[in-house]
């Protein structure tokens, strides 16, 4: 991997003075970004997906949905539509993309929309809103964002970062200055002083908020069958485990908690299982010998599985899809949700 990351390096040299370049033509008003009257809160970060912000974007959509008419607007990644589209709850993925059409399942009395164009998107939503959150837009400085939310992985501190291709990093880590907070996502549930401390010396802004996973029950993908709990996973279960996350390990830490044997079909990010891919998992599963076993996939990657032909080979067996949550330890949640609630609350959030 270090020999990969070597060779690619001066592609890296190259994406980097690109990256700068726009982003100083946006500083300095060549390229220009938009104001909007309404409040509009970004969440993004600086890697290539796995940082935790859809399950950020679901815990500002709780945090504000019953005080005001509030929209999300994503670019719809991995969709094969094109243009603003608003996202119903019997629209599939290949049309909305995984992360908007998880929101509007969930959260069916807000708008959910998709736009490459996050300008354009937010022109149609603004008549009609109090609130718009943009969910991956970070880099979309087309739109300057009234508020914004820039997302670390925990793990991720610790490591060696570089930019793509040979990285992750989609910019470099002086675009810091850009977020008006920081969140340390996937952290520990329990962070002690000396550990915040060690992360806040590499950050020159007190508004660091430190959030972790929180897990749910897990829910079958077939109607009239109950939730299982985490608990009820032990030692003498098994699970095949179906991911096609940018980051699946968090995951695959909390089921081995448990002791289940663990299976792991992993692929891609936003990857399309085709029917072969499942044909494959369901061959798996009926060799496995005993009674209790079960399939466990991710909220996000449910949705590429609500297809006619791959529902209907998963009819007859235990599929279950694992919510999860962001979430803060107090005081830092209260802190968190003050800061968001008074954005919020002005009149006009971006000027």
């Amino acid at each position: 991997m270090k020999l990969i990351r070597l060779l690619l390096f001066p592609l890296s040299i190259l994406y980097g003075i690109g990256v700068i370049l726009r982003n100083l033509a946006y500083d300095f008003g060549v390229f220009k970004s938009q104001k909007f009257q309404l409040p509009v809160i970004s969440v993004g970060n600086l890697s290539v997906g796995g940082s935790g912000k859809s399950p950020m974007t679901e815990y500002l959509i709780r945090l504000l949905k019953d005080k005001y008419k509030i929209a999300t607007l994503s670019r719809g990644y991995g969709r094969k539509t094109s243009g603003f589209l608003y996202v119903d709850a019997n629209s599939i993925s290949s049309d909305s993309g995984d992360e908007p059409l998880q929101f509007k399942r969930k959260f069916r009395d807000i708008t959910v929309a998709v736009c490459e164009n996050r300008t354009e998107g937010i022109l149609r939503l603004e008549p009609d809103h109090e609130l718009i959150i943009l969910d991956d837009a970070f880099q979309h400085r087309a739109v300057k964002p009234g508020f914004s939310i820039l997302l670390f992985e925990y793990k991720t501190l610790f490591k060696q970062q570089w930019l793509l291709p040979s990285g992750d990093l989609r910019e470099p880590l002086w675009a810091i200055k850009r977020a008006d907070i920081i969140v340390i996502s996937k952290c520990p549930e329990i962070l002690n002083t000396a550990q915040k401390n060690t992360i806040l010396s590499r950050f020159r802004t007190e508004k660091v908020f430190f959030s972790f996973l929180k897990y749910g029950n897990l829910i079958s993908i077939h109607e009239n069958t109950s939730e299982r709990t985490l608990k009820s996973i032990n030692e003498n279960c098994k699970v095949i485990l179906l991911t096609g996350i940018a980051n699946p390990e968090p995951l695959l830490e909390e089921l081995a908690t448990y002791g289940p044997e663990l299976i792991h079909h992993q692929y891609p990010d936003h990857y399309q299982f085709s029917d072969k891919n499942i044909a494959k998992l369901v061959n798996v599963f009926k060799r496995l010998s005993g009674n209790d076993k079960l399939i466990i996939t991710t909220e996000k990657d449910v949705q590429r599985l609500r297809i006619a032909g791959i529902r209907e080979q998963l009819k007859d067996l235990p599929v279950y899809y694992l919510p999860v949550e962001a979430e803060f330890m107090e005081p830092e949640r209260s802190g968190f949700n003050n800061l968001i609630e008074e954005y919020a609350s002005k009149p006009a959030g971006n000027n």
